[in-house]
């Protein structure tokens, strides 16, 4: 593993320096996993989602840190981590794939057993996890998102206009790849990837979209969200399977999940078919609340720890 210890150039939004992190690259079988590594003790594992990359939680995870290691992660094909060959199924960029390589990151960074909080795919990312790897997820955080087959059996037209991001990066290539290889920066533009970050910021997210191969294994995860994620999904809910460590699940305010399902008693309402211990609430910040609020997110996330 190779690493080097970094320092923010800028203090957060509110003020407060960020504590000093480590990056390194690590070696597991087949990928290269970029990390970016805060604090000491017991470990606390962080996943993004589209568009960004281990970056969005430069707030979050040291506030995290005061009494946790924390480990950020580039999922593959995002930021700097390595770009597997896909296939025909789309396996390598599914959920339970990606899953498996973190749960191997972690274990070579010496914790067995972690608290996991995923944002957006990171979310699907990170619930996979807790069904795949029970005895390795010790609790589970789920940020804006539920899971890949109860979105996709609620698609209507409400779902397909404001979770574009589904319906087109899913297409065959070379479709999607070329929209987003021809206006990188418009993806930061929309609900789905906006922020109050300057300039410098945006370059970093917006240089994963300025690689064609990295485009590429962003789409094929989208594809496997369409295919065989969600037979994984349908798989486990007809046998009953279920979530069983601690789970939290943060949303929205206003938002999709907070105004799509109200009559299947909202998100959690949704999460507790999965879950039976999931518990949360609406937070404000809109989609990317992590990054946008990351002192009320500590704050909650906090509680959630010491419960």
């Amino acid at each position: 593993m190779k690493n080097k210890t970094q320092y923010p150039k800028k203090p957060d939004a509110s003020g407060a320096g960020q504590s000093s992190f480590t990056t390194l690259e690590v070696e597991i079988a087949g990928n290269t996993v970029f990390v970016r590594r805060y604090g000491k003790g017991p470990a606390i594992l962080l996943v993004h989602g589209f568009p960004r990359t281990s970056l969005m939680w430069r707030f979050l995870a040291p506030k995290l840190a005061e009494n946790h290691t924390v480990i950020c992660v580039d999922l593959r094909a995002y930021g700097r981590s390595g770009i597997p060959a896909s296939t025909d199924d789309h396996f390598p960029y599914s959920k339970r794939a990606m899953a498996k390589e973190l749960v191997d990151v972690m274990s070579k960074l010496g914790f067995p057993t972690f608290l996991v909080i995923g944002h957006d795919r990171g979310g699907r990312v990170s619930y996979r996890m807790a069904l795949d790897h029970p005895k390795h997820v010790e609790r589970l955080a789920v940020l804006d998102v539920i899971p890949i087959f109860e979105a996709w059996n609620r698609c209507d037209t409400r779902f397909a206009q404001t979770y574009w991001p589904w319906i087109l990066l899913s297409q065959k290539k070379p479709l999607p790849e070329n929209y987003l290889l021809g206006a990188p920066e418009a993806v930061f533009h929309n609900p789905f990837g906006q922020g109050s970050f300057d300039q410098e910021i945006l370059d970093e997210y917006v240089s994963t979209f300025r690689d064609p191969a990295r485009v590429h294994g962003i789409c094929e995860e989208y594809r496997a969200a369409a295919t065989i994620d969600v037979e994984h999904d349908r798989k486990d809910k007809e046998a009953s399977k279920s979530i069983t460590c601690p789970m939290l699940h943060l949303w929205a305010e206003d938002g999709p999940l907070d105004t799509f399902y109200t009559k299947e008693g909202g998100p959690l309402g949704i999460w507790r078919q999965w879950a039976p211990q999931a518990q949360g609430q609406a937070m404000k910040g809109g989609h990317f609340f992590p990054e946008e609020n990351p002192d009320d997110t500590a704050d909650i996330v906090k509680r959630f720890l010491s419960t």
